[in-house]
């Protein structure tokens, strides 16, 4: 389906609306109705796009899902999702997470992006080097997902897409040196390691070719995704590039951190309530 209807569009905006509204009352639902639900990649991503609309919140960055073959036989999918990363959920290194209502109980280090420049849809597809090329920096970053679909591993492609690719909170830790540039991040290694107080649960190891080979690949598909879709990755953006290692499990009241070495920490609390 290359356009929308009105019917298509006015379903998208229902889904969505249901949608945010589950995560206003941190409810969860089977699958959604079947007068609105997305039967497709495209009408998936026709949804997600409405979920601004019916929440108010700006598009302060994007997030891929589902970056390894594990996470994809994990949820069922044949390949990476995009999800929109929305205003009052992108959060700082040290910040207290909400546990409240998540059922994934996740933490996921990841490699982030930020933007210097725009990417707007082309029709020949964004080089690597061209990608790279407007990338203003890179962060040590822990995005915290979650869905509204229960189970969220049977849901399909359609209706996590229009779940925004199961993107809940995010935290953005600090710019890392300009070395990155010149690292081979297909095996960098990140040490990560939660602790409840000062008690230490466990530790866990991940290297950057966990995402899609190189997290530059996966910041490369996400441009070509959105240029795909008549979307512009825009300056400021900021693009987390999905897991680099098993998601970390979380208690409420436990404490996440991920080790960069060099190229920095980022940190978080899941919080008791």
């Amino acid at each position: 389906m290359n356009a929308l209807t009105p019917w298509d569009a006015a379903a998208a905006h229902q889904a969505a609306q249901l949608i945010w509204d589950h995560w206003l009352s941190g409810q969860v639902v089977a699958k959604l109705p079947a007068h609105c639900r997305p039967q497709t990649p495209a009408q998936g991503y026709a949804t997600q796009a409405q979920l601004p609309v019916v929440s108010g919140r700006q598009v302060v960055g994007w997030k891929i899902a589902a970056t390894s073959a594990n996470g994809q036989a994990h949820i069922n999918v044949s390949g990476p999702m995009a999800g929109r990363l929305l205003s009052g959920q992108v959060l700082e290194s040290g910040a207290t997470v909400p546990s409240a209502g998540n059922r994934m109980r996740v933490a996921e280090p990841e490699f982030a992006f930020a933007m210097a420049q725009d990417l707007p849809p082309q029709a020949a597809p964004y080089t690597q080097q061209h990608v790279m090329a407007a990338v203003a920096s890179l962060h040590p970053a822990l995005e915290v997902p979650d869905s509204r679909l229960e189970p969220f591993t049977a849901a399909g492609e359609a209706q996590l897409l229009a779940d925004n690719a199961c993107a809940r909170h995010f935290v953005l830790g600090p710019a890392a040196p300009d070395v990155w540039r010149e690292l081979d991040l297909s095996s960098y290694p990140v040490h990560a390691r939660v602790q409840h107080g000062s008690q230490l649960k466990y530790t866990r190891e991940g290297v950057g070719g966990n995402v899609l080979g190189d997290p530059r690949i996966a910041l490369t598909w996400l441009a070509n995704q959105l240029s795909s879709l008549g979307i512009t990755l825009k300056k400021g953006q900021v693009v987390t590039t999905g897991t680099c290692m098993v998601p970390l499990e979380l208690q409420p009241g436990d404490s996440a951190s991920a080790d960069y070495g060099p190229l920095g920490r980022v940190e978080m609390i899941f919080s008791e309530t």
